[in-house]
């Protein structure tokens, strides 16, 4: 396995830590701005859909794993989530309209497409070391 230095460690996780804070600034723009239609079509929703596979995956590809692309997508999910929950005062952020159900499940659906789509570091943890021919 390969060594890291502490400056290499330290840089990694300031790198997923600002791929979360993405994740986190998304979910709230997103959340608010989501609403927007033309006619019956929820523009602003599949706008975000498409912005938020494509950070997703850009995130999984720079940062060389899956890791990456699930980072900001949890980022996302923490704050989207709470939003569409129906707080006592009646108050409510992602409504259970056409364009709230579009960017909600549409965001779950492509958020896991993009993290499949993200290399797996190293290989899978199931065949590491036994590769055929590898007799360890």
């Amino acid at each position: 396995m390969e060594q890291r230095s502490q400056g290499e460690s330290a840089l990694g996780g300031a790198a997923y830590g600002m791929l979360f804070v993405l994740g986190v600034v998304m979910g709230v723009v997103g959340g608010f701005t989501q609403a927007w239609q033309v006619g019956p079509v929820p523009v602003a929703a599949i706008g975000w859909l498409a912005g938020l596979f494509g950070v997703c995956l850009g995130a999984g590809k720079l940062m060389g794993s899956r890791l990456g692309a699930s980072v900001t997508a949890i980022g996302w999910l923490l704050v989207s989530m709470p939003f569409s929950f129906q707080l006592a005062q009646g108050d409510l952020v992602i409504s259970g309209g056409p364009a709230g159900y579009v960017y909600l499940y549409g965001g779950m659906a492509a958020v896991v497409v993009a993290i499949l789509k993200s290399p797996s570091s190293g290989g899978s943890w199931l065949l590491r070391g036994h590769a055929p021919g590898n007799s360890t």
